[in-house]
């Protein structure tokens, strides 16, 4: 059995960032206002970038997540976390194998993994896994195959690890309400805030609304 990290992420409000249609100086602007409106975890995810940019883009967006002391993940690639000195590493099911990944990582690094059913979220965690993202609770407008998770099916995997639980998937500040008394740990968003019109405020309002779900579950 992998270990999970010495780091203990605050997954409360996570962002996963979508750089499409947005020149780099908008996308690092966007990133920002983010961090300002207290975003807790970012993961930088860009699914088309060769390896060269991605690192350029990972250190230039570092810089500024460095800055307000939120941790950095890396999608998919273990190489470019390792290369940028990331705070971790995001990997879905068809990825590098967590075992793997936390070989190459150390026991440092963050490790996430996406897991959409209890069988695969209790072998994420014996594989070293230090949360969970689960989804898509909601259709999601990103370019990302999404397969839909239940409510129900969440909520018996919060039960079912002992490590933190993220929902995911097409979720936004009205549609949280379908998380009320399940035990989340956070909530992962990318177009409420990477689209929003002002993504600090976005992120205050969101950030909000997760703090309250978990006072609601007495967490």
């Amino acid at each position: 059995m992998a270990h999970q990290s010495t780091q203990k992420p605050d997954v409360t409000l996570y962002l996963v960032t979508d750089s499409t249609g947005l020149e780099e100086s908008q996308f690092l602007q966007k990133v920002e206002s983010a961090c300002r409106g207290g975003i807790t975890l970012l993961q930088l995810r860009e699914k088309e970038r060769s390896g060269r940019e991605y690192l350029e883009l990972a250190q230039k967006t570092k810089a500024i997540t460095d800055a307000y002391g939120i941790p950095l993940l890396i999608d998919d690639r273990v190489d470019i976390a390792l290369a940028a000195d990331a705070a971790g590493v995001h990997l879905g099911q068809s990825d590098l194998p967590l075992w793997a990944a936390r070989k190459l990582l150390g026991p440092h690094k963050i490790l996430g993994a996406t897991a959409k059913t209890v069988e695969q979220a209790l072998k994420a965690q014996e594989e070293g896994a230090d949360y969970l993202g689960v989804g898509a609770i909601f259709p999601t407008t990103t370019k990302v195959v999404t397969v839909l998770t239940k409510v129900e099916t969440l909520a018996e995997i919060c039960k079912t690890v002992s490590i933190p639980v993220v929902a995911i998937g097409g979720l936004n500040a009205q549609r949280l309400s379908v998380l009320e008394q399940v035990p989340v740990a956070g909530v992962s968003v990318v177009s409420a805030i990477m689209k929003a019109p002002d993504p600090e405020q976005a992120a205050k309002e969101l950030k909000e609304r997760v703090l309250e779900l978990r006072r609601g579950c007495g967490r």
